[in-house]
């Protein structure tokens, strides 16, 4: 077997999704809502399945973290004091021909991109193009890091970017816009609040320290985790579910003893590392990236990135807040948010190592990694290709395909019997319409990784053929171990 490499790997990725109810365009039938998603039935369990494994990696693994479901609404000063309300924001741009806006960011890589592609093409001045876009990049992230918008103004002006709708580049001042959603909250619109839609679900874990701490009887150093929607105004939002309006995040929020957290800083690095490793993705996918410009509050900083189909980009934080946001509630709350050390006798603030993960990238993540499109040598020298999703078996959407080879001679009844004894452990799939390569195949392009399939041969034996998803080999074994051996492959 041979792997193809497509030159769109990510447009084959996003077809696969449709096609095999995995991810569909929001509101479709309405010709969709832009950077916004529905997970079909697959995509729904694979979701749920990461979601699962992280929460039990978190709390059920660690016995000092423990998990909340924190409200999507909170008061209006939560975001106040957490410096959403006055610097959530995005540099943007605006072409005066085309009104078209951009996020700055993008819109100089974009123009980073196409010298690159024109470097490609170029066998004489490539070189000189290459270094061109490796040089506005830096020059970009110098002129972010900083806040320069007149530099940043000046550098688009310079190496005339263009619009790509009007082909000019009449560009407006750059400022910034908020990225919060706002609503109201109250029966009246003229005496409703305005409120927030959540761009993070870290808050709600700040503004609840005291009652978990209480309440779980938590000891320092400890953890509380959450999952859950937030919601970013993206002005451009691209790359399929890599950057959308209405996402999902994994956080966890370990308070420390203040001059402890370098070290817990080290070692969540470390264990966050190590939990994407366990998903069987190999290391060279991943990279740490270290900020080189820290926000004020933090003191430690990196981004697990991983090699999506469109380079390496950020799928996880890991990030140490110092005491920031504990502080900042306390002032805003009038409330002491504060924790009694009875080893040493006194209160304190406690300091902050954040782990923040989007499920939804991570969703894109094992995507990315699993799909291959095979080219299969057979034995009579011809070809056969197919397209497989190589899912870790613990978080395929389905685990076991039961497949009666006729619809008659009593082997469906033998298969549902398997299905009966089965699915109260794990999520199977019953077939028994096509040829058996066919539903082979459908199963492959699903990531399913056992296929077991009922014969003649079962009522006399009562064994069957079990089907390996990766290398398609074949085995007979006894229908009464099938249960045991996919649940010693999800353990």
């Amino acid at each position: 077997m041979s792997k193809t490499v497509t030159d769109n790997t990510l447009q084959a990725i996003i077809s696969h999704a449709k096609e095999y109810g995995f991810v569909f365009p929001s509101s479709e039938i309405y010709d969709g809502l832009s950077a916004v998603y529905d997970y079909g039935p697959y995509g729904a369990q694979l979701k749920k399945n990461i979601r699962d494994d992280w929460w039990k990696s978190m709390t059920q693994m660690n016995e000092n973290i423990v998990g909340i479901d924190a409200a999507i609404f909170m008061h209006p000063t939560t975001w106040k004091a957490s410096g959403h309300v006055d610097s959530f924001s995005d540099p943007l741009i605006d072409n005066k021909d085309s009104k078209k806006r951009y996020r700055v960011d993008h819109l100089i890589e974009a123009h980073a991109d196409k010298l690159m592609e024109e470097a490609a093409k170029d066998n004489d001045g490539g070189a000189t193009l290459r270094d061109r876009a490796k040089q506005l990049i830096a020059d970009m992230e110098v002129l972010l890091a900083n806040d320069d918008f007149a530099g940043l103004g000046t550098l688009i002006q310079t190496n005339k970017i263009q619009c790509s709708v009007s082909g000019t580049s009449n560009w407006t001042e750059i400022r910034q816009f908020n990225l919060m959603f706002s609503t109201e909250l109250g029966s009246v619109a003229e005496d409703a609040n305005t409120i927030y839609l959540r761009p993070e679900t870290a808050q709600g874990i700040f503004v609840n320290f005291l009652n978990v701490q209480k309440t779980a009887r938590m000891k320092i150093p400890f953890g509380i985790a959450q999952t859950g929607k937030a919601f970013r105004n993206e002005i451009v939002a691209r790359q399929f579910i890599f950057r959308m309006r209405e996402f999902e995040q994994m956080e966890m929020q370990f308070f420390v003893k203040p001059g402890t957290q370098k070290e817990w800083y080290e070692h969540w690095k470390n264990e966050r590392m190590n939990w994407h490793l366990s998903l069987g993705i190999a290391a060279n996918k991943y990279r740490f990236h270290d900020h080189i410009k820290l926000a004020h509050y933090a003191d430690a900083a990196l981004d697990i990135e991983y090699e999506f189909p469109f380079g390496f980009k950020e799928v996880e934080g890991i990030h140490s807040r110092t005491d920031y946001d504990l502080t900042r509630h306390q002032e805003f709350s009038k409330k002491k948010l504060q924790y009694f050390d009875t080893e040493i006798n006194q209160h304190y603030v406690p300091y902050v190592i954040e782990t923040s993960i989007g499920l939804d990238r991570m969703f894109l993540l094992i995507l990315s990694n699993s799909y291959e499109e095979e080219t299969i040598q057979k034995e009579d020298g011809t070809t056969d290709s197919r397209v497989v999703l190589h899912l870790p078996t613990k978080l395929a959407p389905l685990k076991l395909a039961v497949l009666p080879l006729t619809k008659k001679d009593g082997l469906p009844e033998l298969a549902k019997a398997l299905m009966d004894e089965c699915k109260p452990s794990f999520h199977c799939f019953y077939e028994e319409k096509d040829a058996i390569g066919k539903r082979y195949r459908r199963q492959d392009a699903i990531g399913t990784p056992f296929c077991v399939t009922i014969d003649h041969q079962t009522k006399e034996d009562n064994t069957v053929t079990i089907r390996y998803r990766d290398s398609m080999q074949q085995e007979r074994i006894p229908m009464s171990e099938v249960k045991a051996l996919i649940l010693k492959h999800i353990a």
